[in-house]
């Protein structure tokens, strides 16, 4: 009798999640993956480091190589893209790196396919390719080395600020462009100006409000400049950093659903709606949000490796649950470290939900001990009841992390009055008596 086959499209944190939990679940299980790249199970959020040279060697970025995946009974084909989905006859058309197609069966499928890149829809940016995956990140590294003295960064978000920092690091004159008011359109304004002062303290230029007209490249095809409606920026090298959608062309026109999000619609299990034995997990899926009630599309690596495991335990007879999502994030540009959780203000507004907020300015540590720096968070709670909808911060070493508290009450609906009499830790070279968070917490519950 034939073994069970499962299918992954995907190599990466979402495919590769879900082909170790199944393998783990289920040792007699045939289990292959396809991954259109040379690599699996790599950390994309390390590649700005990479690029500005923190972290010398690509493969570092690797978690568990093709080989290791395959040393676990794992049949991992790179170099290999899956181009028609098949749900019907349960098969999937795959090409690979020297042309040919081959009809790979399945009985279990997990559709994993990421996000990609959105470039703006000027002339010259289709020139550029996006720094998403290692071998990009290589090339884009390669071509550094080979010489130039100015840089153009399109976008504003997390990558285009941790990239516009990796590029003054390589010694390079960097000026960021951003379309919108603000840097970090995940923050609300008023958070978002303290990161944007910390981008310009480490030398980057900020250009907001501004949209790109074109990429203009030379006879080889390089960049030489970016120009807007009212000044031309020299640029020898350009990254884009506009931005990602889900990967879904492929899986829709196997007739997967997509919902409103722009990724595929899926229940707490990872199964696709309408698609017997078919499941979906990172960045191409659904998931659904906590505080807002709503479907929403979240590309992080954290959520991809869960929502992988658990797809990966329903693919082989199980039966997990993902929770959902509450936005929680980190990063570091220049001096400052960044989180938030929940919703802020802008996204409350949108979604027709009243808040109330605060925002307090603090010392990470005790005033006296050497080190202390300035931390700013930002509380978002519900009327009335006080609880806590969200939260943001913006700080010096040891700012960020303090985020997991915030989130942790988000997600058990702490109120702030609770969140204000909290038993954190306190010493001198971790804060102050009261800690910035109980501190906001409390300005936050006099408003109520």
């Amino acid at each position: 009798m034939p073994r069970e086959r499962l299918a992954i499209v995907g190599g990466d944190a979402a495919g590769m999640s879900a082909a170790s939990s199944a393998r783990r679940r289920d040792p007699d299980l045939e289990i292959v993956a396809f991954e259109r790249g040379p690599y699996t199970s790599y950390s994309a959020c390390g590649i700005p480091y990479y690029v500005g040279g923190l972290v010398e060697q690509a493969e570092r970025l690797i978690s568990r190589s093709p080989q290791e995946h395959r040393a676990r009974g794992i049949d991992v084909r790179t170099c290999c893209e899956v181009v028609a989905i098949d749900l019907d006859g349960r098969r999937l058309t795959v090409r690979c790196a020297a042309g040919e197609e081959t009809h790979e069966p399945f009985d279990q499928l997990v559709v994993a396919t990421g996000a990609e890149a959105l470039a703006p829809p000027v002339a010259g940016a289709e020139a550029i390719e996006p720094a998403q995956t290692v071998d990009a990140a290589q090339r884009l590294r390669a071509a550094l080395e080979r010489g130039g003295s100015s840089a153009v960064v399109i976008g504003a978000g997390y990558i285009g600020l941790e990239m516009a920092e990796a590029l003054v690091d390589r010694g390079l004159r960097v000026t960021m462009i951003e379309q919108a008011p603000q840097v970090m359109a995940t923050l609300d304004a008023d958070m978002a100006a303290h990161v944007q002062d910390a981008a310009e303290g480490h030398g980057v230029r900020v250009v907001l409000g501004t949209s790109v007209e074109q990429v203009v490249l030379d006879a080889a095809g390089a960049p030489v400049a970016v120009r807007t409606a009212c000044e031309s920026f020299e640029a020898d090298h350009v990254v884009i950093g506009t931005g990602s959608r889900p990967a879904v062309a492929l899986a829709r026109e196997a007739g997967l659903e997509v919902g409103d999000s722009g990724a595929l619609r899926v229940d707490d299990r990872q199964r696709c709606a309408g698609a017997d034995g078919v499941f979906a997990a990172g960045d191409c899926a659904e998931s659904h949000h906590r505080v807002l009630d709503a479907k929403v599309n979240i590309q992080l690596g954290t959520h991809a490796n869960k929502q992988g495991r658990i797809a990966g335990i329903n693919a082989t007879g199980g039966d997990d649950r993902f929770p959902g999502v509450i936005g929680t994030a980190v990063s570091k540009i220049c001096r400052y470290e960044i989180g938030r959780t929940g919703i802020g203000e802008r996204e409350a507004a949108q979604a027709g939900i009243v808040v109330v907020s605060a925002t307090i300015e603090d010392r990470t540590r005790a005033g006296y001990y050497p080190g202390a720096g300035p931390i700013w968070v930002k509380l978002v709670a519900e009327p009335g009841s006080g609880r806590l909808l969200g939260g943001q911060i913006v700080g010096v070493e040891g700012a960020a992390k303090r985020i997991d508290v915030l989130a942790t009450a988000v997600w058990a609906g702490l109120a702030v009055q609770e969140l204000a009499l909290l038993d954190l830790s306190y010493a001198p070279p971790f804060s102050g008596v009261y800690d910035p968070l109980l501190i906001a917490a409390r300005a936050t519950a006099k408003l109520l």
